[in-house]
C-alpha cells in the first residue's frame, strides 16, 4: 500500500513581503540581515520574533526574495537518514523536518509525505545500505524499516532492487513558497524587508555630524552598489551562493571559497508520471563527492530526475552557457577546486558526459526504473549549489560562522556555509544562529 500524507487545509499561496526600496529606509536599525533565502528569512523571523522592540532590517540584492537556492532545489522534506549520529547536520535536520511539517499545517502550505526509497540494485549496495539504516535508528528517524524485493514492489511497481531502506516520513513541498511565508512572517511582526539592495561594503561608519549620536549607537554602515546606505548595531549575513565575498568585505578570510556546482534535472513525461509514486533514491558511493541520480515528485506534478553535478560558469548561472568572468576566474584559481578535480577526475567527467548526453543519465536512471527510455524523458531545470571547499580540495560539510577585524569583528557575524539539507532544517537552523547572534552581540 502507497503511503501518501497530503497536507491541504487553507492552501492559499502565501502573500510575499512587501518590498521597501532604499530611499523609504529608516536610517538605522539594530540589526541587519545581508540575504533573504530560506536561510536569512528564517533566521530573521526566529530573531524579531525573540526581539520584537528591536528594530530588524533584511536586505536582498534581488528584486524578489529566494530566488537562488531557495528556489532551485528539488523541494524534499529529508528525514535525516544520512547524517553522522550524534552530528550538527543530523540533529538540525531531524527537528527541522519535524518543525517544517508543524509550520506548512500552522499556516496551510501544501506538502506531501509521499515517503522515500533508497534502494539496493545490487548485493554490493547491501552493506551499505543496512549501515544507513543503522545510522538513521540513530538519528531517531521516524518509521524507518528495510524492504525486500517484493516490499519495493508494492511501494514501487516499476521500481527494481534486491533491498531498499523505506522512509514514510520524507515528503515534499514547494521550498519557495515555505520561506517567502517566513518573509511575511518577519514583516508582520515589524521587521523591514528591502530588496534591489547589492551589499557592496560593511565597515565602520562615518563620523556623524556635530551634536548627533547616530554614529555611536549605530556604528556599522553597509553600503550598496548604488550608493545607499545602512547603519546598524549588528550585522547578520546569510549570503549563500555569495557568502565568501560578502565575509571578505569585513576582512576575514577568502576561505573556506564557494564554487558553484550546477544539477541539471530531466523531467519525466506526463504520460509517464504512472512510473513513480514517491521519492526513489540510490545508495550514497563514498567513493564520489555527490549523491547520484534521484527520482523526485514535485508539488506541481511534475517529477524530477537527476540532477547531476557540474563545475557553473556563473554563480547564479542555471543555462548550460551562463558565464561570468569573476566567477569562473576566482574557482578556477582556487587550489581546493583545483585538487578537488584531481582527486574526482573521471567521476567529473562522467557527470559533464551525462549532462550533455541525456542518454547517458537515462541508463542511470534505468537501473532502478527499466522501463524509462529516453523518449520518455525532457530536459528540465537546473540548480546552482553553493559548494563551500577548502584549500586541499574537501567539501566543507559542516556550518561555519565568521567574525570581522578590527572594530568591526564584534559586531559582524557571517554564515559562511550552511549544508545541505538547508531548506529542511531552516527552522532548526535559525534556532541555532538566533543563539549564535544572542551569544556574540548580547541582544
Amino acid at each position: 500500500m502507497i503511503r501518501v500524507l497530503v497536507s491541504v487545509v487553507g492552501a492559499a499561496k502565501p502573500r510575499a513581503p512587501h518590498s521597501t526600496t532604499a530611499r523609504y529606509l529608516h536610517s538605522s536599525y539594530d540589526v541587519a540581515v545581508v540575504g533573504a533565502g530560506i536561510v536569512g528569512l528564517a533566521t530573521a523571523r526566529e530573531l524579531i520574533l525573540r526581539h520584537p522592540s528591536l528594530r530588524f532590517v533584511l536586505l536582498e540584492k534581488e528584486p524578489e526574495l529566494s530566488l537562488h537556492q531557495s528556489g532551485h532545489n528539488s523541494g524534499v522534506i529529508h528525514s535525516g537518514i544520512y547524517y553522522t549520529p550524534g552530528s550538527l547536520k543530523a540533529r538540525l535536520c531531524v527537528r527541522g523536518a519535524t518543525l517544517a511539517y508543524d509550520y506548512c499545517d500552522r499556516k496551510g502550505l501544501p506538502y506531501k509525505r509521499c515517503g522515500k526509497l533508497i534502494v539496493a540494485v545490487d548485493q554490493e549496495e547491501v552493506p551499505r545500505l543496512r549501515a544507513l539504516y543503522e545510522r538513521g535508528l540513530q538519528n531517531n528517524v521516524r518509521d524507518l524499516s528495510i524492504l525486500d524485493a517484493k516490499g519495493i514492489r508494492e511501494r514501487e511497481p516499476y521500481c527494481r532492487g534486491v533491498m531498499a531502506l523505506d522512509s514514510p516520513y520524507t515528503g515534499i513541498v514547494d521550498w519557495r513558497q515555505v520561506a517567502l511565508s517566513y518573509g511575511a512572517d518577519f514583516e508582520e511582526a515589524g521587521g523591514t524587508v528591502v530588496t534591489n539592495y547589492e551589499v557592496n561594503d560593511i565597515a565602520m561608519a562615518n563620523e556623524s555630524a556635530a551634536g548627533s549620536s547616530e554614529g555611536l549607537k549605530y556604528p556599522i554602515a553597509i553600503r550598496a552598489k548604488k550608493g545607499e546606505e545602512v547603519r546598524c548595531r549588528y550585522v547578520l549575513t546569510c549570503g549563500g551562493l555569495h557568502s565568501d565575498r560578502l565575509s571578505q568585505m569585513s576582512g576575514c578570510s577568502p576561505e573556506p571559497r564557494i564554487v558553484p556546482f550546477r544539477g541539471d534535472y530531466l523531467v519525466l513525461k506526463p504520460d509517464k508520471h504512472y512510473l513513480v509514486k514517491g521519492n526513489i533514491y540510490p545508495v550514497p558511493d563514498p567513493r564520489f563527492p555527490f549523491l547520484g541520480v534521484h527520482f523526485t515528485p514535485r508539488m506541481d506534478g511534475s517529477i524530477w530526475l537527476g540532477p547531476n553535478a557540474v563545475l557553473a560558469f556563473k554563480r547564479e548561472g542555471y543555462k548550460l552557457f551562463d558565464f561570468n568572468l569573476r566567477d569562473f576566474g576566482d574557482a578556477l584559481s582556487f587550489r581546493g577546486l583545483q585538487r578537488l578535480v584531481l582527486k574526482n577526475f573521471r567521476y567529473g567527467l562522467g557527470e559533464m558526459y551525462r549532462g550533455v548526453f541525456i542518454g547517458a543519465q537515462v541508463k542511470l536512471l534505468q537501473r532502478y526504473i527499466p522501463e524509462i527510455s529516453l523518449s520518455d524523458v525532457l530536459r528540465g531545470p537546473a540548480g546552482v549549489r553553493a559548494q563551500a571547499l577548502d584549500r586541499e580540495g574537501n567539501l566543507v560539510d559542516d556550518f561555519v560562522f565568521d567574525g570581522g577585524v578590527g572594530d568591526v569583528a564584534s559586531r559582524v557575524l557571517h554564515v559562511r556555509n550552511a549544508p545541505s539539507p538547508a531548506a529542511t532544517s531552516s527552522l532548526a537552523i535559525g534556532e541555532m544562529i538566533a543563539d549564535e547572534v544572542e551569544g556574540r552581540f548580547a541582544l
